[in-house]
């Protein structure tokens, strides 16, 4: 795993650079998401560079911040997770960090654990809630092909006070992978390969529904886009931040790019530079200045819009619930059509403009020819 040799490389980086500067005992706390075990590395680092005098205490304090939500995640977390060695030295350590977060953090609302806990924790804690949203993501494909709604299935499952309602929302917004893949490679390297696989197939299923979104907005379109222009609204993993990294517009603009679409892209926050670097990266693109040519990057959503024959919405901007949507539908090529991959948008006002409107997890219009004639009886 590339990421985690990445990972291991700057945490070795760090150790060896505080070994070389600390004149006296230094409590080192481990803040972001690392690989399971890295304080053990950490400490073999500075035990072997250490200077006569200097003694290391290693903490985990892994964060839980969201993008667009981390002032308010950090002055109101749920809880802080402390983990340390057993020993005295090791306890007096923890004690240390948890009076800082007392300041403002009530004493029951910290958690202190052995070192190893609180690391693995972190990595769970992101591998449950990419399992849950793994879970819906499944369901919304049944929904499609049975006539639910899994809006309304997540609602009825989520008033079950076991399961409850928090990450039952289908979309194409994906938790981050990267927590999960270390997962598996920590299960891999354990002789664990059943949980390795259990693990792995919440990244498949994730990855899955980028793809089937995708193939849905080719499929419409009479299942080609060669020749033929698509918006896509927002570039961002989510609202509120100009963030890309896994976000699913690259995944929905590259196979566009590959089936042979020219793209319109706006979002409010992503610079236009981002934009191009993430599709032209070696990771995506074979050819950066065929994509280049195939590309637009617009400051607003109406032009971006105007003589496209799709609107694909990747990213749950509130201006996008907002937009003057009879004005862009006139603007439009016809048939228009209208993706919302985050089910933000007013599906029935849509369809009533003239707009055919797909979305995730609900079958909101019957195929044309099943209109027309009336049912799948006049298919001979």
């Amino acid at each position: 795993m590339k990421g985690r040799a990445a990972d291991l490389k700057y945490v070795e980086g760090a150790a060896r650079m505080i070994a070389e500067i600390a004149q006296s005992d230094k409590i080192v706390v481990e803040k972001s998401t690392v690989p399971v075990r890295a304080a053990e590395s950490i400490l073999k680092i500075l035990s072997a560079n250490q200077k006569p005098g200097v003694s290391y205490q290693i903490l985990s304090n892994p964060e839980f911040l969201a993008e667009g939500t981390a002032i308010n995640d950090l002055i109101n977390a749920d809880r802080v997770l402390i983990g340390g060695e057993e020993s005295p030295a090791g306890q007096a350590a923890i004690e240390e960090l948890c009076s800082i977060y007392e300041h403002w953090i009530p004493r029951e609302k910290i958690f202190t654990t052995n070192t190893w806990s609180s690391e693995l924790s972190k990595l769970a804690a992101n591998a449950m809630l990419a399992q849950r949203i793994s879970s819906i993501n499944s369901l919304s494909a049944v929904c499609e092909a049975t006539g639910a709604d899994v809006s309304e299935v997540a609602t009825a499952i989520g008033l079950d006070s076991r399961i409850g309602s928090k990450f039952l929302q289908a979309s194409i917004e994906l938790f981050s992978n990267y927590d999960i893949l270390n997962l598996v490679y920590i299960c891999e390297c354990l002789n664990l390969p059943e949980v390795a696989a259990y693990w792995q197939q919440v990244v498949d299923m994730n990855e899955y529904q980028k793809s089937r979104f995708t193939a849905k907005v080719i499929q419409s379109l009479f299942n080609t886009v060669s020749g033929k222009t698509v918006t896509i609204l927002g570039f961002a993993f989510k609202k509120n931040t100009g963030d890309t990294r896994e976000t699913p517009a690259i995944h929905v603009a590259k196979t566009l790019l590959d089936e042979g679409a020219t793209l319109k892209i706006y979002d409010p926050k992503v610079e236009e530079e981002q934009i191009y670097c993430d599709l032209t990266h070696p990771s995506v693109c074979e050819s950066p200045e065929k994509v280049k040519k195939a590309i637009t990057v617009y400051q607003d959503a109406y032009s971006a819009c105007e003589n496209s024959h799709a609107i694909v919405l990747c990213t749950e901007w509130d201006e996008f619930k907002t937009l003057d949507y009879h004005k862009i539908y006139h603007e439009m090529m016809k048939p228009a059509y209208i993706f919302d991959g985050r089910k933000i948008l007013d599906h029935k006002a849509l369809i009533d403009l003239g707009f055919h409107v797909q979305t995730i997890g609900k079958c909101l219009q019957r195929p044309l020819l099943t209109r027309f004639c009336g049912g799948t009886s006049c298919m001979h």
